[in-house]
């Protein structure tokens, strides 16, 4: 063999070696495009879901948010419903052009008469005891007492006292009967 010859082989195998290196090199780059191109993708798909499980939570809490504010809304304007009502109830009742008052007055002093025994002082508000000297003629009449009409009946010694003023009345009437003004109301 000859010096060239050899040359030749040589060059000849390494450049078979060199085009299998850059060969197995491709093929390995491939791979490992091939595996990234995976792992993206298993990832992406990991993101979109977990971002679509985020998005749908969110929804959601913002659908039941909303829902908790317009809930907040409706009992808040209920509330100012009912307190308008009961107030327009007060002022009626503070009102000494209200019909029926006196007749209302004169049932509420026959009520009392059957609640107290003894020596009694009836106690009136202010817009009513002129009224109450006419209808009251069996009780000795007190001091005024605050209120929106009525009285106040009470033992000469303080001992019992009923208070038959409309604010108390209004009050215990209010309590009892809310549920059917929110009924009437509201639906």
């Amino acid at each position: 063999m000859t010096l060239e010859q050899l040359a030749k082989d040589i060059s000849a195998s390494a450049e078979a070696e060199a085009k299998a290196t850059i060969k197995a090199a491709k093929d390995e780059a491939k791979t490992i495009l091939a595996d990234a191109k995976a792992r993206a993708s298993s990832i992406e798909e990991d993101a979109s879901g977990k971002a679509n499980k985020e998005a749908d939570q969110i929804s959601r809490e913002v659908v039941a948010s909303a829902r908790q504010a317009n809930q907040k809304d409706v009992l808040v304007a209920r509330r100012f419903e009912l307190d308008a009502t009961l107030a327009s109830a007060r002022a009626k009742l503070g009102d000494a052009s209200l019909a029926g008052r006196a007749s209302l007055l004169k049932n509420l002093v026959k009520k009392a008469k059957s609640m107290g025994d003894g020596k009694m002082v009836l106690r009136p508000t202010a817009i009513d005891r002129s009224a109450l000297e006419d209808a009251a003629k069996g009780y000795s009449m007190g001091d005024e007492v605050e209120g929106l009409g009525g009285f106040v009946l009470e033992a000469e010694d303080k001992s019992i006292s009923f208070d038959m003023r409309f604010d108390t009345l209004l009050e215990s009437a209010w309590i009892e009967k809310r549920a059917a003004v929110n009924e009437t109301l509201f639906g």
